[in-house]
């Protein structure tokens, strides 16, 4: 049974990937897929008999979701004559063939880069390792300093994130209000705010002749292209009021000035062809109103950048004209405030025709973008599925972390999947170790990874030519590729200069990963010194400023006023023997903790404080039985928006869940509040085997 699998897989691999937007052929390659995994599993029952019953239970893996799904007979069709476009990047395709109608939606199939399109037809390649093989390789919590808890509870187990939809984040605004998706009507302005249609002294600039002509060009009727308008008056004053009228009256025309036979000429074009009609001139926009579109960004498993991506996509504008408060996980649905200069309520409202696992409302003009580190934290709507805790113990579980809290770890996330931790190269930064840092970006490694990532690090192990290297990858905005680029412009011998060729944000990331590593560490050794309570040498924040407190006054204090520092050049530690083993750790690391500048100033760390104990706030929870597990446990903002009614739970069922809510602030890890109620790893290596145990 197994090897027809696996020829089924082998044979038919590229079919599958070309039809993965036809739901029915996607599921059954997943099921396929997973049939194979579990039966090559160490934790598996015996090889499967008979596969159309496991097919049916695999397919719960994708849920439906309550957006818009294509019609499948047409999409497998069309996907076959365009091989390359796929659902998950932003459904477009599909959406246009729901529709079934002559409107065309901003941001079609053709308008994605081939950088993109070319990734689609490799994806589905790989080397016929499993994915619980390969999270074998993966990180653990122990090691990344994840080590002690806060309650002495018993723990139970259960599944973390088994669907996307088990985990639901709501943003907590500056002003404290949780931001929902609730309303899809543009904002209601005045007649005032309005733009004027056509001021008549602009209109009197231009013949009703050169209008026509205008209007043919801006609707593409004009064949030539352009229209000139000759400038009789030739005043500077005169071409200004031509060059303002053609472009009040006519949006998405750009306007120049030439000279022909010594006479000067206003020439109206399409500076962007097509797509200049779809946004319109900035002067166009109204004075009273303001510059800035704010809106509701309802998102499901994509992660924050993916989606400004993709909207900055649809709409023709570049991703830096988008703002927001703080990032979001992917695997979740995630509601959060988005803003965006001059692009109107209008237009964004018309993306929810063409985007799928997207929706945007709660319109609202305002003067002033979003900053991010602005929000006052999350709020978490979480279920852990297939639990085996007794009541009482998930009792004792909840009523600690109300009162007592979890230790403010940094999550698993933090530090990557795969074999080469994120710390491991911001350690190299740090002692500039340049060749160190090339190597450990690009070498091989085992573990979770597309089969592209792989044959572009084999090349480079064998050729070190990022040239031939670069050409194994589909997609060059990846690490691996902005790297190999930069090592390609600026030569092996000019590390530095090819590491910055990486957006900054992924640079930093490496390094403040170390941090990271350092402070959970630091902590776990703390905790295990000196317990949870306040003690003389420890560190508390008066007014913004790190205090060490005296043995009196650690008797004033409790442990949820303790902070630790993330190493820098610009803070203090604790004066007791923790706090020297950050010298001792830093020592090791070949890293000098008196100086933290570095000479690459963007890599220099002046640290910072965080508080070593977190307490939720709006702490609720209940235990949910359920018997499908394709069913949803959470109502849905946008099932709220369609009235669709909340999940019913049933009093006895097959399967209990645990379904938690709680707030959290900016930059805590909602995944350690679940390891403190579970007691259990929450590494992907350790979920992955649990799922597998689970299902098989």
């Amino acid at each position: 049974m197994l090897s027809t699998v696996q020829h089924l897989l082998t044979r038919y691999r590229r079919i599958i990937c070309v039809a993965s937007k036809w739901r029915s052929v996607y599921l059954f390659a997943g099921g396929i897929q997973r049939l194979a995994i579990w039966n090559h599993s160490p934790c598996s029952t015996p090889p499967v008999l008979n596969v159309k019953p496991y097919c049916l239970l695999l397919m719960e893996d994708s849920e439906p979701t309550s957006l818009k799904r294509a019609c499948p007979v047409e999409e497998l069709i069309h996907t076959v004559k365009r091989p390359r476009v796929r659902e998950e990047k932003n459904g477009a395709a599909a959406a246009q063939l729901a529709k079934g109608e002559g409107e065309e939606c901003e941001g079609s199939e053709d308008e994605l880069p081939a950088e993109e399109e070319e990734e689609e037809v490799v994806e589905g390649d790989g080397d016929g390792e499993t994915f619980a093989d390969m999270m074998k390789h993966g990180l653990t919590e122990l090691d990344v300093g994840i080590l002690k808890f806060v309650s002495d509870h018993k723990g139970f187990s259960g599944i973390l994130k088994e669907r996307y939809s088990d985990f639901v984040v709501h943003e907590i605004n500056k002003e404290g209000k949780t931001v929902q998706l609730d309303d899809l009507s543009i904002p209601v302005e005045t007649e005032q705010e309005a733009p004027p249609e056509e001021p008549a002294a602009e209109a009197e600039v231009l013949t009703e002749e050169q209008k026509k002509q205008l209007e043919e060009l801006q609707l593409f009727k004009n064949k030539e292209g352009n229209v000139s308008i000759e400038v009789a008056d030739d005043t500077k004053e005169k071409r200004t009021q031509v060059h303002r009228a053609v472009k009040n009256m006519y949006p998405g025309l750009e306007t120049k000035t030439e000279e022909k036979d010594g006479r000067k000429y206003i020439v109206a074009y399409h500076a962007a062809g097509k797509k200049a009609l779809a946004a319109p001139r900035k002067h166009s926009w109204p004075k009273n109103r303001g510059s800035f579109c704010h809106f509701v960004l309802y998102k499901e498993n994509k992660d924050t950048m993916d989606s400004i991506n993709v909207l900055s996509k649809f709409l023709r504008v570049r991703p830096n004209v988008f703002s927001y408060m703080g990032t979001k996980d992917k695997r979740a649905i995630t509601v959060q405030e988005i803003a965006v200069l001059k692009i109107t309520a209008e237009r964004i409202l018309h993306l929810n025709k063409c985007l799928m696992n997207f929706k945007l409302g709660n319109f609202a003009y305002k003067k002033h973008p979003l900053k991010l580190g602005e929000l006052r934290g999350n709020h978490f709507t979480v279920v852990v599925r297939n639990i085996d805790g007794s009541e009482e113990q998930i009792g004792q579980a909840m009523a600690s972390l109300r009162d007592a809290g979890f230790i403010n770890y940094y999550g698993m996330q933090r530090f990557g999947t795969t074999a080469v931790p994120t710390y491991q190269v911001g350690k190299a930064i740090l002692q500039n170790n340049w060749n160190e840092v090339m190597d450990l970006i690009l070498k091989p490694r085992p573990g979770a990874e597309k089969g592209y990532l792989v044959r572009c690090r084999e090349e480079w192990a064998k050729s070190q030519d990022p040239e031939a290297a670069l050409r194994k990858l589909p997609v060059k905005r990846c690490v691996e590729g902005q790297l190999l680029r930069g090592l390609s412009r600026y030569g092996m011998k000019n590390i530095v200069h090819a590491f910055g060729m990486i957006p900054r944000n992924n640079r930093l990331m490496y390094i403040h990963s170390y941090q990271s590593y350092v402070w959970n560490t630091m902590v776990s050794r703390r905790v295990e010194a000196f317990g949870f309570q306040a003690v003389e040498g420890d560190l508390v924040l008066k007014g913004g400023t790190a205090h060490v407190l005296t043995a009196e006054e650690a008797e004033k204090h409790s442990i949820h006023d303790i902070v630790m520092p993330l190493p820098g050049f610009d803070v203090i530690y604790p004066t007791h023997h923790v706090g020297k083993g950050y010298r001792e750790m830093l020592t090791a690391d070949n890293l000098d903790i008196d100086n933290m500048r570095h000479k690459v100033r963007d890599y220099s760390l002046a640290g910072a404080y965080r508080l070593v104990i977190i307490r939720p706030q709006n702490v609720s929870w209940e235990v949910i039985n359920y018997d499908d597990a394709r069913v949803p446990l959470v109502h849905t903002d946008v099932e709220k928006l369609e009235g669709k009614p909340a999940p019913v739970y049933l009093t006895e069922g097959k399967y209990r869940a645990l379904r938690m809510e709680f707030s959290l602030p900016p930059s805590t890890y909602a995944t350690m509040v679940i390891r403190e109620v579970l007691k259990m790893d929450t590494s992907i290596k350790n979920q992955t085997q649990l799922n597998t145990t689970w299902l098989s």
